[in-house]
Parts: C-alpha cells; sequence; structure tokens
C-alpha cells in the first residue's frame, strides 16, 4: 500500500513542558478506572481528554453492563455468547478473563458509590440483550448506565492529591525514546498551542473512530486519534475492518433536525424488553432471519435491516414500541423516551423511525488484557483496544465491562513493573494533511465503508486518503484531517483485503464467509511510513509471519 502524506506530524518548538508518573489520555470508562487505580497507589497521574472530563462515549452509553449476577447464569455461558457474537475472531483467553472479572469488577464500582436498577425484590434488575443467552445485563436509570458509570468513577477521582486533569487537550503524538520506549506525548490545546508532557508510561483510552461517520452514537472527538498516534510511534493496529453498526439510530424527522444532529441511539435494551423493528407497512423484518429474531446479535441485525432498505426502497424502518405504554417507557427508558420528543417522535404513540449507524470500533491497537502494545510503556484500554474480546463483532453490554476489567488490569501492570524511560528523541516528519481533506473523506466512509461494502467503494475511499494535500502548520483541523486519512486507509485497506463476510464487516461483492479468513489483520507503518500487515491466527497472537499476498 502507498504513503500518505501527512501521517507523520512536524515537529517543531514546544511551547510547554509538564511531567507526571503516568499519562491517560482518555476520560471515558477505562481511562478513568485505570486514573483511579494509579491514585490509590500514589502514583503521580495526568488526565488529558479532548473536550471536558465528561465528553466520552462512556456518559453517552444508554445500554448496561454485562456480568453474571444470577445463579442461573455462568461465566461459561456468558463466554459463550462473546465468543458466537465475535464470529470467530474473538481470543477466547481474554473472553475467559473478562467474563471472570466482570461480576468483582462490578462489585468494586458499587463499592465507589454506583447505583443500579433494582426489581421488587430489591435484587438487580437483570435485562436481556442481542446475543445473549441469560439475563445478565444490569442498568442504572434505566437508559443512563453509562452516565452512572461516569459520575461513579468522576465522584470517586474527585480530590485525588496525586491527579492532574488536563480538558481541551488533544494527543497529537507519542514521544519515545532511543529504545522506541513511550515516555510522554505531544499535545495540541485548544488555543493552538503545543506542548510535551513526559511520563513514566502512556495509556491511550481515547475511544473508537465512529465519530468519523455522519450517522453515529459516539461524541464528535471519536475521530481515531489513539490509533493514529500509537501506528506512529510503532505499535499495531489489530482488525481495523470492523466498526459494529447500531441497528437502532433514530432518523430525526426533517422538520425537527438540529445542527449537528449525528444520530439519536435507542438502546439494545429497548429490543430486548420487547420492541419489534417493522417496515411502513408494520411487517417485522427480522422474521424467519435468525433464530434470536429481533435480539439477533448486532451484525445480523443491522446487515439485514440494509438488506430490506435495499430492496423496497426504504430510507429507513421502524421500531415499534407502542405495546410498553408511558408508565413502562417513563420508568425504564426516560433519557431515550425526553430525546425522542424532543426531535418530534413520540414513541409511546408512534413507532420510532430507525436505521444503523457507527457505533463501536471492535478493531484498535493491538493489546493485552493489561493494555500492553509493542511499543514498550505504550498502554491501550477500552475501545482504543484490540484484545480479542470483542472478535468480528462486539456482544452487546460487553464494553463498559471491559473498559472496568481492562483499566484496573493496566494500572496494576504499570505499577509491578513501573517503566523507566529515557529523555524523548526526535523523529523524521512531514507537513500534517489539510484541514479541508476530512469532509470529503467522511462522505466517502459514509457511502462506502458501511454496513456493506464492495471493493470499488473501498478502493474509491483509500485512493482519497493517497493525495489529502498537505496543510501549511499544525491546528485543530490539520491535526483531524491527519488522523481521518490514517484511519480511512486503514480500514479500506484491511476491509478490502479481507475478501469474505464476517462479523460487522459485510462485503456484498464477497456475500459467505470463508475459513481461511479465520485470522487476525495486524497492520503497522513501516520505516517510509507505509502501512504493511502481517495475519496472526486467532489464539496465537504472537505467531504471525509476514503475509507474501
Amino acid at each position: 500500500m502507498g504513503a500518505v502524506h501527512g501521517w507523520e506530524l512536524p515537529h517543531g518548538a514546544e511551547d510547554r513542558l509538564l511531567r507526571t508518573g503516568v499519562l491517560v489520555v482518555g476520560s471515558g470508562v477505562a481511562g478513568l478506572t485505570t486514573a483511579l487505580c494509579l491514585c490509590h497507589s500514589g502514583v503521580p497521574t495526568t488526565i488529558l481528554t479532548r473536550a471536558s472530563l465528561s465528553d466520552s462515549s462512556t456518559d453517552w452509553a444508554q445500554g448496561g453492563l454485562a456480568a453474571v449476577w444470577s445463579p442461573e447464569d455462568s461465566t461459561r455461558s456468558h463466554v459463550a455468547d462473546t465468543l458466537a457474537a465475535g464470529a470467530g475472531l474473538c481470543e477466547p483467553g481474554p473472553v475467559r478473563a473478562l467474563a471472570a472479572g466482570a461480576p468483582k469488577a462490578l462489585r468494586r464500582l458499587i463499592a465507589l458509590g454506583a447505583h443500579f436498577d433494582t426489581g421488587p425484590d430489591g435484587g438487580a434488575d437483570l435485562h436481556l440483550e442481542g446475543g445473549h443467552s441469560a439475563r445478565r445485563i444490569l442498568h442504572a436509570g434505566g437508559d443512563r448506565s453509562g452516565h452512572e458509570v461516569h459520575r461513579a468513577l468522576v465522584a470517586a477521582l474527585r480530590g485525588q492529591a496525586r491527579l492532574d486533569v488536563r480538558e481541551s487537550a488533544r494527543v497529537v503524538d507519542v514521544l519515545t525514546d532511543a529504545d522506541g520506549a513511550a515516555c510522554g506525548v505531544r499535545v495540541l490545546d485548544g488555543r493552538g498551542r503545543t506542548g510535551s508532557i513526559l511520563a513514566g508510561a502512556v495509556v491511550l483510552a481515547s475511544g473508537g473512530i465512529a465519530g468519523l461517520w455522519p450517522t453515529s452514537t459516539n461524541p464528535p472527538v471519536c475521530t481515531g486519534d489513539g490509533l493514529a498516534a500509537a501506528l506512529r510511534a510503532g505499535a499495531r493496529a489489530r482488525d481495523v475492518e470492523f466498526l459494529q453498526f447500531h441497528p437502532t439510530v433514530l432518523v430525526v424527522p426533517p422538520r425537527w433536525r438540529r445542527p449537528g444532529d449525528r444520530g439519536v441511539l435507542i438502546s439494545e435494551a429497548v429490543r430486548g424488553d420487547g420492541a419489534l423493528l417493522v417496515d411502513r407497512e408494520g411487517a417485522r423484518v427480522m422474521a424467519g432471519v435468525h433464530r434470536l429474531a429481533d435480539l439477533a446479535p448486532r451484525d445480523v441485525v443491522s446487515s439485514a435491516e440494509h438488506a430490506h432498505m435495499a430492496r423496497t426502497g426504504e430510507p429507513h424502518l421502524f421500531l415499534d414500541a407502542t405495546a410498553f405504554g408511558a408508565a413502562a417507557w417513563r420508568e425504564r427508558f426516560p433519557s431515550i423516551l425526553r430525546m425522542c420528543r424532543e426531535r418530534g417522535v413520540d414513541p409511546v404513540t408512534e413507532p420510532i423511525p430507525v436505521r444503523p449507524g457507527a457505533h463501536y470500533h471492535c478493531g484498535g491497537v493491538r493489546a493485552d488484557m493489561a493494555g500492553r502494545t509493542d511499543v514498550p510503556g505504550l498502554h491501550a484500554v477500552g475501545e482504543a483496544a484490540c484484545t480479542g474480546v470483542q472478535g468480528a463483532n462486539r456482544l452487546a453490554s460487553n464494553s463498559l465491562t471491559e473498559g472496568l476489567v481492562m483499566g484496573r488490569r493496566a494500572a496494576e501492570a504499570i505499577i509491578a513493573d513501573f517503566p523507566r524511560p529515557g529523555p524523548p528523541v526526535a523523529r523524521p516528519s512531514s507537513p500534517p494533511a489539510d484541514g479541508g481533506a476530512t469532509g470529503g473523506i467522511r462522505r466517502l466512509l459514509a457511502e462506502h465503508a458501511g454496513v456493506l461494502r464492495t471493493d470499488e467503494g473501498l478502493a474509491l475511499v483509500e485512493a482519497a486518503a493517497q493525495e489529502p494535500g498537505r496543510a501549511a502548520g499544525l491546528d485543530d483541523a490539520s491535526l483531524t484531517a491527519t488522523n481521518t486519512v490514517l484511519v480511512a486507509a486503514l480500514l479500506a485497506g484491511a476491509a478490502r483485503r479481507r475478501r469474505e463476510s464476517r462479523g460487522c464487516h459485510r462485503r456484498a461483492d464477497l456475500p459467505a464467509a470463508d475459513p481461511a479468513w479465520l485470522v487476525h489483520q495486524d497492520w503497522t507503518l513501516d520505516d517510509e511510513r507505509r502501512l504493511r500487515v502481517r495475519d496472526a491466527p486467532v489464539g496465537r497472537c504472537d505467531d504471525d509471519a509476514e503475509d507474501p499476498r
């Protein structure tokens, strides 16, 4: 694959220099959990967040947290459901670690003050979501689970003497020493000033890439900053072609649309409580498609929706939850009810217009369950990481839980073997991409890298990323463009190369799964800043060889 201009950012005069013990980039569940564990152990910790501390996918999350909570459920069942949803690309070891560690991680969170919904008997009110064979989803405030998780972690961090929080600042690059170990980051603040934060270890908890799609459930800040910075530092990106599209994102009626309205998520839990996907005639969309019907894994539901809309010409479908009644809507899903009504749709009396929207990146920076990457001292946790838990398609409500489990493991690994990197070494660089390139590439991603893909369409994305133009200097727009072209080229290249349909990667020109593709794709940037790929067999992540194809 050819090199892309602007993938390496320029090194200029740094006007600020800070030092810390560990730098955590991002303020979602994984980053906050890591920071809290480090602070409790007395490690000086800095959180760097692109917007405010609350501007994360975690705070936006409506769905719950998956954990074995009932005597009728089992860790073995949770593992089996996760493996089934992952379509052959989950790593069994990390999946077992997640399922086994989930209950304890949630109990720790509850001990910090998080409150989850209870039933009439005072016990946990457990929900069923797509792909799960048992009720094991804990919710808070009906559909405000992520907000409650975030609130509890922020409250626990408040007053920590060893914590420094830097808001409205973006990671530009990971700094490395003469041996290639991470020793800090370059940052760009809201005023356009650059600087460096030196650290013994860097933790990327910067979320995913779904903010690059115009219809998305993610905050706008989720544009792959961490993934791009990790690649430039020498880390591997794994399985980046697998972007999950949530089946039910509200289609706002035209006269109610607001500037910047990207999509309102209608939680999986709404279908878990009995809502049905129907077309304009009221016919069920998922009947006969999968044994779990409307509660099939998300990749199955989204692809069935896409096929139905393509066949009928309908611009969207409907989620019918009118059978719930007003009281149930107010009690179970108050936030969704409010957001729908604010946009001219009343789900109590009418079906909700929906279509799939970009939601969760199953790929990311290759890491183990303690967040360790190929770059010494660089960890990746949460959605920024690809551990093998999510496979080719994430099982609903595993992500917040994974963030809790990984965050603690990452902190423990750093504390147990605290790195002592040397000073940063300057690396060769080139001008950043022209900020004007971002809009065109995002339109191509929406059109050709959505639920259903073709080689021809992906080639257009890849070609656009090859020549984005160059900016005169580094600012917020050129940094976004630089990272966008890298992520777009990476995703398009990986999706073109994976010549099959698996999980949330669906090819119209190659609709069948191919057993030959039961492998991970690991991508790196070589010394000439060109993307290179190796295949890694599932279950043997380190035994990978250069792919000659």
